[in-house]
């Protein structure tokens, strides 16, 4: 298969393995990949599992048409891609290969002492010219090991991933990318979301216009889906909004129990996914926990413990960071119901997990008790989906009030043709009778423009959870020339206007009444004409955006000047006293030296 002219994939299909690394069912087999750069110079990145060194070597022969390779690339040393360094060597003893210090290390470990002579540190940074080829390696630790290295080809703009951006199945069957991935990368490199984000900082600074990982298919179309799904995947954030019940039943009772939940959530409007852990496959109720916003366990007291197939599930979840959702808890007992308290033990440690209540208990079998304790957590997990439905939205809910702080806010509005948004930190409320709440806004902001001449404006409160891509979406650019909605679901208020779908804890609708100049800024004087408080969920603050959301800039090794709102790095001696910064648009008073 040619992925260019001068890039070849020489790797093989494997549909004799069942479970991938002894753990993960691959019904669909498994790919191992391998690839060559054929140039001045001619590059081999990485090899194949043990079992399939003859076909490898036949593709490899075959696409080298004669020629002799002149480099090995080792990018990662897990077996299923390095088994054949001794069988590549022993057939191109004069083969040079390119590693970073810690991969040596391994390949000694594996092959023996003083194995592979001719040898290349690959230093973080460093090339390697084949020619018109040119291959720029970046080290990237424990993605999923510690040796771990990228390429990237500067001619063809191919980025070599290692294991990023792998998924299990064999590439002779087709099937959908994104649930084999998911499933993947929660398993194998899910723990590490940090060292992933790393990467894909770096990533963001090429120019990619295909990923060759070592598990999968090549990917060349599209990169901004594949790219979006790993960063939503590492930083934790639920790719899907919904309610995923994991659940062990030994009698029924507590099955019966999720299942009437369930039909509780979704006649609220909520997505439910039910697992029964006993018989479903561990790698995907894994994949699912980490899908969705919302995560029930439901098991029963067993030998004054947990159900072993739950404590396993839970075991799995931990291991992997498991945080930044929203967890409740239905236990069962006919005598010392332990369950819950045992699930919450162990995920006392997980970050940034809110608990749902009540905690339902269940002795023996379901009755009216279970029944109202059951509807009052359907209530507490659907809240959202509650106020965002007008037939059931409380739109009158004053305490939307009580979510404004110094806090950051979104501010939508909808110029006639298409909506708008913008981060907007001084929103206010200024009398209680009636309730008016200012909000103050820049004029040089295309918001200013339309809220001028509609007089309307909805303001979201951002809750803790909001990712950087919230404020990538609606800080770092002008309504007046993006679409800053495009292809997004959108909700609405009685006002026609937009209202975030996830990210906030309240919103509310405003009308002008009153405008006040403030030089640079405006201030408008709202009455409120709707507030629905959609979770009780923290409310984003100045500092914590600060503290636990903004990328730390990338500085080191830097002269210059940084943006304390974004991070954007001015280079130079002297900042220009008018200098506007290029993505938030604030400008030098917001910028602090480099030291």
């Amino acid at each position: 298969m040619k992925i260019s002219n001068d890039i070849l994939y020489i790797g093989v299909n494997d549909h004799k393995v069942d479970l991938f690394e002894g753990q993960y069912k691959v019904p669909n087999g498994m790919s191992y990949n391998s690839y060559v750069i054929l140039d001045e110079k001619v590059a081999v990145l990485d090899t194949v599992d043990i079992s399939f060194t003859h076909e490898w070597l036949d593709n490899l022969q075959a696409a080298l048409n004669g020629r002799t390779p002149d480099y090995l690339v080792v990018q990662h040393m897990e077996p299923d891609h390095s088994a054949n360094i001794g069988s590549f060597l022993k057939f191109y003893p004069d083969a040079t290969v390119v590693a970073t210090e810690k991969a040596f290390k391994m390949i000694e470990q594996f092959f023996g002492k003083g194995f592979a002579p001719k040898r290349v540190f690959a230093e973080n940074g460093s090339t390697l010219s084949l020619g018109a080829h040119t291959l720029t390696f970046l080290h990237a630790p424990m993605v999923h090991w510690p040796e771990v290295m990228v390429s990237y080809d500067s001619k063809d703009k191919v980025l070599f991933s290692a294991d990023g951006f792998g998924k299990f199945g064999a590439l002779d069957v087709k099937e959908d990318w994104k649930d084999e991935a998911r499933r993947y990368y929660i398993g194998i490199v899910g723990k590490y979301g940090a060292q992933v984000q790393g990467l894909l900082k770096k990533a963001a600074e090429l120019d990619i216009a295909a990923i060759c990982p070592l598990h999968g298919p090549v990917l060349q179309e599209n990169l901004s889906y594949y790219i979006g799904l790993y960063q939503t995947w590492s930083s934790y954030t639920p790719e899907d909004e919904g309610i995923f019940i994991a659940y062990t039943s030994v009698y029924g009772n507590t099955k019966k129990a999720v299942e009437d939940l369930a039909e509780k959530c979704k006649s609220k409007g909520a997505n439910v996914v039910l697992c029964d852990l006993s018989r479903e496959d561990l790698s995907s109720a894994v994949a699912n926990a980490f899908r969705y916003s919302k995560l029930v366990l439901a098991t029963t007291t067993y030998n004054a413990d947990i159900f072993p197939f739950m404590r396993h599930f839970i075991e799995h979840l931990t291991e992997r960071n498991f945080q930044n959702r929203t967890v409740a808890f239905i236990e069962n007992g006919s005598w010392a119901p332990m369950a819950a308290k045992t699930m919450k033990a162990m995920l006392q440690n997980a970050k940034k997990l809110t608990v749902a209540e009540p905690t339902v208990t269940i002795h023996s079998a379901s009755n009216e008790e279970t029944g109202k304790q059951l509807e009052a957590l359907a209530n507490d997990l659907c809240r959202e989906y509650l106020a965002q439905r007008d037939e059931t939205a409380n739109k009158n809910d004053r305490t939307a009030l009580f979510k404004i702080g110094y806090g950051l806010y979104v501010v939508t509005s909808n110029d006639g043709k298409k909506d708008n948004g913008l981060i907007v930190n001084t929103i206010t409320q200024v009398t209680n009778t009636p309730n008016r709440v200012a909000v103050t806004i820049n004029k040089s902001n295309y918001s200013h423009h339309v809220i001028m001449q509609t007089g309307k404006m909805n303001v979201n409160c951002l809750s803790v959870d909001a990712p950087f891509a919230v404020f990538e979406v609606f800080g770092f650019q002008s309504g007046r020339n993006t679409d800053k909605f495009k292809n997004c679901d959108v909700l609405r208020s009685d006002n026609g206007l937009v209202f975030l779908p996830k990210h906030i804890n309240a919103f509310m609708s405003l009308k002008v009444e009153q405008y006040v100049d403030l030089d640079t800024h405006g201030m408008f004087i709202c009455q409120i004409t709707e507030a629905r408080v959609i979770s009780d969920a923290e409310t984003m603050t100045y500092s914590y955006y600060q503290s636990n959301v903004k990328p730390k800039p990338q500085t080191e090794g830097k002269k210059g000047y940084v943006c304390k709102i974004c991070g954007y790095i001015y280079e130079g001696e002297e900042l220009p006293d008018d200098f506007v910064c290029p993505l938030c648009k604030h400008g030098a008073s917001d910028f602090e030296p480099i030291v």
